[in-house]
């Protein structure tokens, strides 16, 4: 049991920060569109990846660093992408969450007569292929579950898998109610001005954690 509560404990010290999953999956949660969806691929790609380092992955990825570098460059500048993305909706505006939270569907801006439009949710395929790149194109992860997480784990010996188990866990607890809580913050959302500051501080994430994923390369 302390094995488990180990990897709990490190597990969710190192998933609960603001990061560009995390912020995405926020995002998708307030919304209320495919929460389960993106929850399940950000708590299922933990599992896998933290299984990976268990097995011993992370000695692969320390033997050829050029494979985080690649990821580097590609997460960065999907980053980047997404970060103007966001940054253009916070510029044009236009969303609005539904004030008691039961219509899934988004009321958009105003027609031209002065009749409400609705905005209607992003399908299923875009968002599931933001969550994956969000996640597997982010180098900080295989850092952090592969090589970190696996590293530790190998301490416990024969018990690495409880280990394993307990971080698994941490995962899907935080993702969960990251994903399904994060609709209480509705209330706060109900104008297209408190989207367009969000988005604008989304955007402002993104870019800057792209920016940081290059520097170091950069750097030398």
């Amino acid at each position: 049991m302390l094995t488990v509560l180990a990897g709990l404990g490190l597990g969710l010290s190192l998933i609960v920060a603001i990061g560009a999953q995390n912020v995405f999956v926020l995002r998708q949660g307030i919304r209320r569109e495919h929460v389960l969806a993106v929850v399940l691929i950000c708590a299922l790609s933990d599992a896998a990846l933290i299984a990976a380092g268990v097995a011993g992955l992370g000695f692969v990825l320390s033997a050829a660093p050029w494979l985080v570098v690649v990821a580097r460059w590609a997460g960065a500048l999907f980053l980047l992408t997404y970060g103007i993305l966001a940054a253009r909706r916070a510029w044009r505006g236009g969303e609005e969450l539904d004030a008691d939270g039961t219509n899934a569907a988004l009321p958009g801006p105003p027609a031209a007569d002065g009749s409400t439009t609705t905005l209607t949710g992003t399908r299923l395929a875009p968002v599931i292929l933001t969550t994956l790149a969000l996640t597997w194109l982010n180098p900080h992860v295989y850092l952090d579950t592969v090589l970190m997480l696996g590293s530790i784990a190998a301490t416990h010996g024969d018990e690495r898998w409880l280990f394993a188990a307990g971080a698994i866990a941490a995962s899907l607890l935080w993702f969960t109610a990251l994903g399904f809580g994060a609709r209480y913050l509705g209330r706060w959302l109900r104008t297209p001005r408190s989207w367009r500051i969000l988005d604008a501080v989304i955007a402002v994430i993104m870019i800057s954690i792209a920016i940081s994923l290059v520097l170091p390369v950069l750097g030398g």
